[in-house]
């Protein structure tokens, strides 16, 4: 079923009734016909390289909303074959949806496969997005193999067509040995042996270095450094491998490889003793061990990648050294200093040095975003956290236009057949270029489908007419809040945790098993269901709205009594688990908001800093006044205080 946006705002116009309103945009239920069947069959042809079946089941979808991604699948299946045939056309008849780019990508990295340079660079220009494989095709069509540099040096994965411009440039002399050894260094951080291997093809044999025995030295880095021989820093490449397997121990055990490394060190030059210490000093940073901030002082002098540079800020903050907060913050590159986290940071060490006005300059940079340190500049700045006024509704013309978008169609058919994931690609594209009105219109239409997760990220995009009763939906009000009310749980922490959990989608499971609303473990929901005494109880029940909200529910008050009935403790020990959230405390109390951002695991921290940003918003809406997210983080007291039922929970 197509819509013409103009035939839909006229007849609206002339019937201007809510009946009417309601049918343009609760497409789903007139489109759940036989035609979801042709269509998954068309993708079931498609994933065996059934050419024929495909195009029967092509022609079966006539003017249904999916039938131009049965079309995308024929086309892919000639183009693995070299057969081109269809594309332009296809191209012409859908211009800037996102098949037609994600059409035009097969089609550009065949012609760049080929070596066909004419066509790619006539149709390169039109692609909205390149990736990093295409721009290599453009590179090699345009011969500038220099512009690979970037990927090399950030030791990005290297597509076949980049490794092609890597080659063209070392014959052209334009990669340093030195180059060379930072990607690789970054390789080798990154665990990934293979490829910091492949990369070592690239160097000179006087280098000394052949890779051999690298992931024998991964896998027992004491044994590597308790053998070395008495002159094996004569050549880089022994020097490296002997700091790979410092690097590697640290992981295991910082204080451990530092002793090993203090008694070679002289061996080394001045920027490998350097690079040795920043390796040291990240890995005790992120175990929170005090020797942290004295060995960043001995990495002065090699070049530390962001996470380095953000963990040298981190270990000041637990020890409440805000010169060395500042410091390491000067230290970041420019880009990096820009955003939130580390000018709200910069400002507090500004205040905390005396510096007011420099550090009210930081904090108005920030303030007013709708975000963790938004809303922590905000209240450094004397305001509340508050939701904006509510934009009016969005128009009948409005909807009938979102209602009549082609891309956001094919999303809801596509969440209706099950394929979230290419629903939603089909969604954010279709978002590109509206305005706020638009935006409002969309994320309404997600609303009244009840595809929550798109009507929260689609209101989230707005710039200056808001909805947060769509960014902070609230569904299933009524079988949600008696549940948390029942166990004196904060409703906007309840939501503030489900929104960041599953933004709401009934069935959501990710990649580790979590499922549901609540995203429970199946271990945890069998566990606490036993505790509960819950009746019936059966893992296939974890995904029901009521079992899942009871269990995951019941658990975030477990883990809060249990953690000295602090929010921020209790939504890292639901994402990582209790005992690492106790593990996290200082022997000194902490901010809520230092715990939080020296949170070890990336997810979690990430994690705790929405939840309890979203609570706070939830809240204001629950309650119809400004809330204060400082007062919700509160103090998180020192390890071992305010513990109870330690030993009972997963």
């Amino acid at each position: 079923m197509n819509y013409n946006p103009k035939l839909l705002v006229t007849l609206l116009r002339i019937a201007g009734t809510a009946a009417v309103v309601l049918g343009a945009v609760l497409p789903l239920p007139a489109l759940a016909d036989k035609g979801d069947a042709a269509f998954l069959f068309a993708r079931e042809a498609f994933r065996n390289g059934e050419r024929v079946r495909l195009g029967r089941q092509v022609e079966a979808l006539q003017g249904h909303p999916l039938q131009p991604w049965a079309e995308y699948w024929a086309l892919r299946l000639r183009l693995d074959d070299g057969d081109a045939s269809g594309v332009a056309d296809y191209l012409n008849r859908h211009p800037g949806a996102y098949l037609a780019e994600k059409l035009r990508g097969d089609w550009l990295r065949v012609l760049g496969k080929n070596g066909d340079w004419e066509a790619f660079q006539r149709e390169r220009p039109v692609l909205a997005l390149p990736d990093a494989e295409i721009n290599c095709y453009a590179a090699q069509a345009a011969r500038t193999p220099d512009s690979v540099r970037p990927l090399w040096t950030g030791g990005q994965d290297l597509p076949q067509a980049c490794e092609a411009l890597v080659d063209q440039l070392v014959a052209a002399g334009g990669l340093t040995v030195e180059e060379v050894w930072q990607r690789m260094r970054r390789l080798f951080e990154a665990k990934r042996v293979g490829a910091a291997r492949s990369a070592a093809a690239y160097l000179p044999a006087s280098e000394g270095f052949d890779g051999r025995g690298l992931e024998s030295i991964a896998q027992s880095p004491t044994r590597h450094l308790d053998k070395l021989p008495a002159g094996f820093a004569a050549t880089r490449g022994a020097r490296e491998t002997a700091l790979f397997a410092v690097q590697r121990q640290a992981r295991n055990d910082p204080q451990d490889a530092a002793r090993r490394f203090a008694a070679i060190e002289t061996r080394f030059g001045a920027e490998e003793r350097a690079y040795a210490w920043g390796q040291l000093a990240w890995q005790a940073a992120l175990r929170h061990q005090p020797e942290a901030l004295a060995w960043y002082d001995k990495a002065a002098g090699t070049i530390l990648s962001d996470e380095q540079l953000a963990w040298q800020v981190r270990a000041a903050l637990r020890v409440h050294d805000w010169s060395a907060v500042q410091r390491a913050i000067a230290a970041m590159p420019a880009p990096m200093v820009t955003q939130a986290d580390w000018t709200y940071w910069q400002a507090r060490a500004l205040a905390a040095g005396g510096q007011a006005e420099e550090a009210r300059r930081r904090y108005l940079k920030i303030a007013g975003q709708p975000n963790f340190y938004g809303n922590l500049a905000d209240e450094e700045l004397g305001r509340t956290v508050e939701v904006p006024p509510r934009a009016a509704p969005p128009s009948v013309e409005e909807l009938a236009i979102a209602a009549a978008n082609p891309g956001l169609q094919r999303a809801l058919a596509l969440f209706r057949v099950d394929m979230r994931v290419e629903g939603v690609r089909e969604w954010v594209w279709s978002l590109r270029g509206m305005d706020d009105r638009a935006l409002l219109a969309a994320a309404e239409v997600a609303q009244r489908n009840e595809v929550w997760d798109r009507a929260i990220n689609t209101a989230d995009r707005t710039l200056t007419q808001h909805n947060f009763s769509l960014r902070y939906i609230a569904p299933f009000s009524d079988r949600v809040r008696p549940k948390a009310d029942e166990l004196a749980l904060d409703n906007g922490w309840v939501y503030g945790l489900m929104r960041q959990e599953s933004r709401f989608i009934m069935n959501a499971k990710s990649s580790v098993g979590a499922k549901g609303l609540m995203q429970l473990m199946p271990a945890t929901a069998k566990w606490v269901a036993k505790k509960i005494n819950l009746s019936n109880f059966h893992p296939a029940r974890v995904t029901e709205m009521d079992t899942n909200v009871t269990l995951g529910t019941n658990y975030m008050k477990m883990v809060l009594e249990s953690l000295d009935n602090h929010p921020v403790l209790a939504s890292a020990a639901y994402n990582a688990g209790p005992g690492r959230a106790r593990k996290w405390r200082a022997e000194r109390p902490l901010e809520g908001a230092i715990y939080a951002e020296t949170i070890p695991f990336s997810e979690t921290r990430d994690y705790v800093k929405k939840v309890m940003s979203n609570a706070v918003y939830y809240n204001t809406l629950f309650e119809g006044r400004p809330q204060s997210l400082k007062g919700v983080l509160g103090v998180v007291r020192a390890r071992g205080q305010g513990e109870a039922g330690v030993e009972q929970l997963p």
